[in-house]
């Protein structure tokens, strides 16, 4: 689905794993309005499902989420002159019960029409009105005339598109389509229950967003298996065990949380994330500090129920999610801390792209063999391509490392966002590739995402190693540098060589390829390039060597 065109200048600069600050806001306004498109479907779906499916309670209860998730849009839209100018995601002036049938009608209405001119305001041409022409919910990453290398913060967001547009969202919407649509079947026990938690969770996500706009309100909520969670404040730890009811009022940056059998719980809402109770049933969301001076907080997210495939199969190495404690989160803080310096040892448009898509970090467990903490044994990160704008990572050993992972998954999430909108190849899944850096085969795509990433690492490192100024981090540099470098160039021939490539996916190889080539201008020692190839030999006689099947 094309929304957005990609021009011949943005797709130079991503094909050189780079990526220029109008190239990055194109690619988060266009994740920001199918972010939106798919809210839409999740309404239309519950809308149009089998009462057996989705009950009328339950429709009505979608729409009046809609309808507080539209007031507290409004009510930042008319505070915030820079909300107001960059569009608002829900036009409204609704009607003050938000419970009367009218109102549910305009909210879902409202939602419906501002998704579509979200995505006219992207297609369209020239306009004479600058901020009609803003890209709805998409972040800034320079100001006009900005000095070289000045990278500002995150322009706000209102509440509203501030949860909606969170990362960890596109999980939960992907899975509502999957419960409400034609294929998944005639309706099941076990399918209406878990229908019905994951439609609570747009409750939580819409008293979150009233919450942070200022609204004062009354609503039930519903914790799961003995957790509630308001996504960006924390987690509420219920009295009872199971699916508990919990009427939530706020007033005036308070919330109180009333359960049957247990004394109510205040809540104190706090700036950005988090929100602090003294009751130990209460557990508040943790944000790191910005990653540059003066930028906004970035979520530290262990809490969502959606950070991680809830029953499908884990993505290869990954480990699982893990809910950190004071140490844990010490850990990653030390490492974040020295991150966007590290980041900028490698180049200052590392730290442009992260400043630009990074919007949260979930948590993994150490995978096994690792001492705990990210020291002494192996990591693993990873993106998931409906939650634009999340990476995924065991604890970081180092700052180093760390900026390295962040180089290597942000490519992930760049290629991902360009192939939504325009089609790089025809070729299709079969798993037949080599690829020294994993030891199975890959298809054609994953051949491309990896070898896209590692390139990124090899010029990252090469500018690590030519800017060092003692003399292990220098050789430490040289060693991953020249080892990603013959990585790549062991596939390029195949990725280039392929007939599935269309012209602008050509066009974006050998923007790979000229790269590969200008890297080489600067070649590293010889015993680390004599080392990076009999790695790569290695790998190759390895994996051909499974791939002979005994005869007789």
């Amino acid at each position: 689905m094309t929304l957005s065109p990609v021009p011949d200048r943005a797709l130079a600069e991503l094909g050189r794993t780079e990526g220029g600050p109008d190239t990055l806001a194109l690619l988060v306004r266009d994740q920001d309005t199918r972010r939106l498109l798919l809210l839409r479907a999740v309404l239309d779906a519950a809308e149009g499902a089998d009462a057996k499916v989705c009950s009328a309670d339950a429709r009505a209860r979608v729409r009046e989420d809609w309808a507080l998730l539209a007031e507290a849009d409004q009510v930042a839209s008319a505070e915030g002159g820079a909300i107001a100018d960059r569009g608002s995601t829900f036009p409204g002036d609704l009607a003050a019960d938000p419970a009367s049938a009218s109102a549910r009608d305009t909210a879902r209405d409202a939602a419906r029409d501002s998704v579509r001119d979200s995505v006219r305001d992207t297609t369209a041409g020239p306009t004479a009105n600058p901020a009609a022409a803003a890209p709805a919910a998409s972040p800034t990453p320079y100001p006009a005339h900005a000095p070289a290398g000045y990278i500002p913060p995150h322009t706000p967001l209102s509440p509203a598109r501030a949860r909606l547009l969170h990362p960890l969202v596109g999980p939960w919407a992907r899975r509502c389509l999957r419960e409400l649509g034609a294929a998944a079947g005639p309706p099941t026990a076990e399918g209406s229950r878990e229908l019905g938690h994951d439609l609570a969770h747009f409750s939580a996500l819409a008293a979150v967003a009233a919450a942070r706009a200022g609204i004062s309100y009354a609503v039930r909520l519903s914790a799961r298996d003995g957790v509630l969670v308001l996504p960006s404040l924390g987690v509420l730890r219920t009295a009872a065990p199971g699916d508990v009811p919990v009427d939530v009022v706020h007033r005036r940056g308070r919330l109180t949380l009333r359960q049957s059998g247990a004394a109510d719980i205040t809540v104190r809402l706090e700036s950005g994330t988090g929100a602090w109770s003294a009751a130990p049933a209460w557990t508040p969301s943790y944000a790191l500090p910005g990653l540059l001076s003066g930028a906004g907080p970035m979520q530290l997210d262990d809490l969502d129920p959606y950070r991680t495939t809830r029953g499908g199969q884990r993505h290869h190495g990954l480990s699982g999610p893990t809910t950190l404690d004071d140490a844990g989160r010490k850990c990653w803080l030390h490492s974040w801390s020295g991150t966007a310096a590290a980041l900028g040892l490698g180049g200052e448009q590392r730290v442009g792209e992260a400043v630009a898509l990074l919007r949260c970090l979930v948590p993994l467990a150490d995978p096994p063999g690792s001492a705990g903490g990210g020291r002494g044994g192996g990591s693993c990160s990873g993106t998931r391509r409906e939650a634009f704008g999340a990476v995924l990572s065991s604890t970081p050993p180092t700052p180093a490392t760390f900026a390295a992972t962040l180089v290597h998954e942000l490519q992930h999430t760049k290629l991902a966002a360009l192939s939504d909108m325009l089609t790089l190849h025809h070729a299709g899944p079969q798993q037949r590739y080599f690829a020294p850096w994993r030891p199975d085969p890959r298809p054609y795509d994953g051949l491309l995402q990896g070898a896209y990433s590692h390139l990124a690492l090899a010029d990252f490192f090469q500018r690590c190693a030519l800017t060092a100024t003692r003399p292990a981090h220098r050789e430490s540099a040289w060693t991953l540098h020249a080892r990603y470098q013959e990585q790549v160039g062991a596939v390029l021939p195949t990725l280039v060589g392929s007939g599935d490539l269309t012209a602008r996916g050509r066009r974006f190889v050998d923007q790979m390829v000229a790269v590969h080539e200008r890297l080489e201008e600067h070649p590293p020692p010889r015993g680390q390039a004599a080392r990076a190839r009999a790695y790569v030999a290695a790998a190759r006689a390895l994996w051909a060597g499974r791939r002979i099947r005994p005869t007789g």
